[in-house]
C-alpha cells in the first residue's frame, strides 16, 4: 500500500509543476504585454487569478471562502495569512478580488518560468539584507499610490510543519500603519494537508478559507504594530486550533 501512495504522490507532484507551467505558456503573450507598464498591473493580476484557479481545479482542490467582511473595490488593504504550502499563493489569488502585490522572498524568482513574472510583478526582499528590507517600504508606497493592495505572509519563511503557526514578523503591520490601510487577516485551514512541502504527501480535497473582520490602523502610531501583530496572529491561531 505504501508503494502505491509513493507512486501517487510522485505523479501528483509532477502534475502540480506541469499545472504551474502550462497556463503560463498558454497565456504567455498576454502576460508579457500586461507587465510592460506598471499601470497595467491590474490586467496581469486578472491573468494571475486565471492561472491560480487552473492549478487549484487541476489539482482537485475545492476551495470555500467564508467572509466576515468584504473588501471594497478600489480600496487598498494589507492582506495577511498563515503560510504552510506552495498553494498559499494560488489560494490567495483565487480568494481576493482586489488587485494586490505580493511581498515575498527573492529566492522564488529563481523558479523557471514562474520566477520570470514573479520578480517583475512582486516586491522582492532579501531578509538577510537590511537595505533590501528598507527598500520594500518605498516600493510598497508606489504600489499603494496606484490603488493596489499588498499581500504578505507574516511568518516569513514556511515554518517547520510541526509548528501550527510561527511567530509573525513586524513588516506587514509597520507598512499598514505607515500607509494607514486596514489589515485583513485570512486563515487557510487545509493547505498543509492538501499540499505541504513534504514531497510524499498531499491529496485532492477541500480548502477552507476564512476572511476575518478587518483591523483598522487609522490614527494609530507606529508603536501599535506589536499590538496589531499579536491581535492578528491570535485570530488566525484560534481558528487553526479550533479545527485541528
Amino acid at each position: 500500500m505504501r508503494a502505491f501512495k509513493i507512486i501517487f504522490w510522485t505523479l501528483y507532484r509532477i502534475w502540480f509543476y506541469l499545472l504551474v507551467a502550462i497556463p503560463i505558456l498558454v497565456l504567455f503573450p498576454f502576460l508579457v504585454v500586461s507587465i510592460l507598464k506598471e499601470r497595467w498591473y491590474p490586467y496581469f493580476f486578472r491573468l494571475a487569478q486565471i492561472w491560480a484557479r487552473c492549478i487549484l481545479l487541476g489539482m482537485g482542490f475545492r476551495y470555500k471562502v467564508t467572509s466576515m467582511q468584504e473588501p471594497e473595490p478600489g480600496k487598498s488593504y494589507m492582506f495577511i495569512a498563515n503560510h504552510t504550502s506552495m498553494t498559499d499563493i494560488m489560494l490567495m489569488l483565487a480568494t481576493v478580488r482586489n488587485p494586490f502585490v505580493f511581498v515575498g522572498k527573492k529566492e522564488l524568482a529563481k523558479i523557471p518560468l514562474f520566477g520570470f513574472f514573479y520578480k517583475r510583478t512582486s516586491i522582492l526582499v532579501d531578509r538577510g539584507n537590511q537595505k533590501s528590507r528598507m527598500a520594500v517600504y518605498e516600493r510598497a508606497q508606489r504600489r499603494l499610490n496606484m490603488g493596489l493592495s499588498i499581500c504578505i505572509f507574516p511568518e516569513g519563511g514556511v515554518p517547520d510543519e510541526s509548528v501550527l503557526l510561527d511567530e509573525f514578523k513586524d513588516g506587514a503591520f509597520r507598512l499598514a500603519i505607515e500607509h494607514q490601510i486596514p489589515i485583513v487577516p485570512i486563515t487557510f485551514f487545509d493547505n498543509k494537508e492538501r499540499f505541504s512541502y513534504t514531497f510524499f504527501s498531499g491529496s485532492p480535497g477541500k480548502m477552507r478559507v476564512k476572511i476575518h473582520p478587518f483591523i483598522e490602523t487609522k490614527g494609530l502610531p507606529l508603536e501599535a504594530k506589536k499590538e496589531l501583530k499579536d491581535r492578528a496572529r491570535q485570530l488566525i491561531l484560534s481558528d487553526l486550533q479550533a479545527h485541528q
